[in-house]
């Protein structure tokens, strides 16, 4: 059994974080891996928009819960059947396990499993039950089966991928999640070839990631879309060739090969559906509230052969796609260091919370190097 020092989220709040303080900083019993699992130090985690929606109640959380998804670590115990993860390695979280069982995983083509998906809904690991509890006994849920705010968490084997150790941390963490997701948007559910167009809704973390992919796949032209000047001002930096609001993009009449939003808003993918040309891909990524509803005209989609496609999970393989990454980053071909914003103490969660909120920042990491003293 190991401690772990770990942001719990108690109650949702629409805010001010840094006042209402949904989530506390507390030591959490952590039980021993069991078979098929992995003990992960902690080293790195990046606040992402998915773990904003679980604080403001977007999303539904099972509370108590650890938050956080996206994050790197070493590897420090193994349970039986960790087959090509080994004690010492480093790894990147990945959001979703794979049992390799059940009828999508073993389907043709991709899908997302549907026991990862029901065990994340339930909060438990995918082999079922909790691992992180309070010194009265009382169990805390796991985020998306990684719960990557802690200085130490238990993971599925199959949810963790290895990447040298020459990739910094912190840079380690952003591919879990915001380059899985945008750089995985562009390439596997959109399609991307070089002389085509691209624009991306969304200046975030993830649509930052997505414009880098893109930009690398030597697109004809890259807008950048989102309604904050200072995110347009960053654009250029990424490989943007454009910039506009989202009230300027659909003015100009201009329409793209390949349109990727990222915010989680109907009028970002309305706006998004607007921008895409004949035979052309919108690729969604955005997380809204549950029951939100959008209008589309089924014809248009028909008559110009447009397609509207939904992508998780980066629509690929995680392994073979953040080792992918790494391996561009590591080559000076993917800078992915620009999407970090800065550095924060775990301490400091609730207000790295309201500056994400208000849009000040791109990628806060969270450095996880305090570790309760008492390890068994």
């Amino acid at each position: 059994m190991s401690r772990a020092r770990a942001a719990v989220l108690r109650r949702t709040t629409g805010g001010p974080f840094a006042t209402e303080r949904p989530l506390s900083i507390e030591t959490l019993e952590l039980d021993a891996p069991g078979a098929g699992e992995v003990e992960v130090r902690m080293e790195a985690a990046g606040i992402c928009h998915s773990d904003l929606s679980r604080v403001n109640g977007t999303r539904a959380a099972v509370l108590p819960m650890v938050l956080g998804h996206e994050g790197s670590g070493t590897v420090v115990r193994c349970g039986p059947d960790t087959h090509g993860i080994r004690v010492g390695d480093r790894v990147v979280t990945t959001f979703l396990p794979r049992c390799g069982t059940c009828l999508q995983c073993t389907g043709p083509g991709w899908s997302v499993c549907g026991n990862g998906t029901r065990a994340n809904k339930r909060g438990e690991l995918l082999r079922g039950g909790l691992r992180f509890r309070r010194d009265d006994a009382t169990p805390v849920h796991h985020n998306a089966g990684v719960s990557a705010f802690a200085t130490r968490t238990v993971v599925d084997a199959s949810a963790l991928v290895v990447v040298p150790r020459s990739v910094p941390a912190d840079v380690a963490a952003v591919l879990g999640c915001a380059v899985l997701t945008g750089g995985g948007a562009v390439s596997n559910a959109g399609r991307l070839l070089p002389g085509q167009t691209v624009a991306i809704v969304g200046l975030g973390g993830v649509g930052f990631a997505a414009m880098l992919v893109a930009a690398g796949r030597s697109p004809a032209a890259i807008l950048a879309v989102d309604m904050l000047q200072d995110k347009l001002a960053m654009a250029p930096g990424f490989g943007a060739t454009a910039v506009a609001t989202p009230d300027e993009a659909t003015m100009a009449g201009t329409r793209y090969d390949l349109v990727v939003e990222c915010v989680g808003n109907r009028a970002a993918l309305e706006t998004a559906i607007a921008l895409t040309g004949p035979g052309g891909r919108t690729v969604t990524v955005g997380l809204p509230a549950a029951g939100a509803n959008l209008s589309v005209s089924p014809l248009s989609l028909v008559t110009e052969g447009r397609s509207l496609i939904g992508s998780y999970v980066g629509s690929g393989v995680p392994r073979a796609d953040i080792q992918a990454y790494a391996r561009m980053f590591q080559a000076g071909d993917l800078p992915l260091d620009r999407l970090i914003s800065g550095h924060i103490g775990l301490d400091q969660i609730n207000e790295g919370m309201d500056a994400l909120h208000r849009g000040d920042v791109l990628r806060q990491i969270i450095t996880l190097d305090q570790e309760p003293d008492a390890t068994a």
